[in-house]
C-alpha cells in the first residue's frame, strides 16, 4: 500500500492508483511531508472552515478508493465526526479516542525522540536514557582498552602461528573457540 498525504486536492491521484489496483491510505489534519507549508507541528482543524475541509478531504479520500485515512493531529471532536460519517477505518494519531484504530511512532513509544514532545505522545519506556549509558559504556571500554578483551577477540590456532613464526601465549586448557 502507499501512504498520500493530502486532501480534497489530492483524490484524482487517489483514485488513480486505487483503479491500477495498488491500495491508498489516506493521510489529512498534519501532514509531515509538508509540515513547512502547513505552518510547523500544530493543530489542524481548530477553526469551523478548516474543520469542514477536514471533513470533506476524508469523505473525498474515501470516494477517491483509499481504503483508510490517517488522521493527524486533529481536534477529537472532529476526529470523531469523520470517523462516524465515512465508512473506511480512520487511524488516530493524536486525533483522540474516537478513531477506529489508534496509532503511535515506536520511537515516540520507547522514549526515543529529542527535543519537545506533542502532547498526544506517551512514552513506555526510557530507551534513550538506557541506550546513551550503554553507548557511554562501550567508548569508555574503547578509549581504556578493556574492549575488546582476548574473551571477546578471536586468536590465531597455534599450528598456524607456527607456520608463521608467530609466538603466541599459552591457553587454557578448554581450549578456544573460533
Amino acid at each position: 500500500m502507499v501512504k498520500l498525504e493530502g486532501g480534497a486536492w489530492l483524490a484524482p491521484t487517489v483514485e488513480f492508483v486505487t483503479t491500477r489496483s495498488v491500495p491508498v491510505c489516506g493521510h489529512i489534519g498534519l501532514q509531515p511531508q509538508s509540515v513547512n507549508a502547513l505552518g510547523g507541528y500544530r493543530v489542524q482543524g481548530k477553526t469551523a472552515l478548516s474543520a469542514q475541509q477536514l471533513i470533506d478531504d476524508a469523505k473525498a479520500m474515501e470516494d477517491a478508493g483509499a481504503f483508510a485515512v490517517v488522521l493527524e493531529v486533529v481536534p477529537r471532536e472532529i476526529a470523531k465526526m469523520i470517523t462516524e460519517s465515512i465508512s473506511i477505518p480512520t487511524i488516530g494519531i493524536g486525533a483522540g479516542v474516537h478513531c477506529d484504530i489508534q496509532v503511535l511512532v515506536l520511537h515516540d513509544m520507547l522514549g526515543l525522540g529529542f527535543g519537545k514532545q506533542a502532547r498526544f505522545v506517551r512514552p513506555y519506556a526510557n530507551l534513550r536514557e538506557v541506550m546513551t549509558d550503554a553507548v557511554s559504556r562501550y567508548a569508555d571500554d574503547v578509549r581504556n582498552g578493556t574492549y575488546p578483551s582476548e574473551a571477546e577477540s578471536y586468536g590465531l590456532p597455534a599450528e598456524t602461528a607456527e607456520l608463521l613464526h608467530i609466538d603466541v601465549p599459552a591457553r587454557e586448557s578448554k581450549g578456544e573457540k573460533s
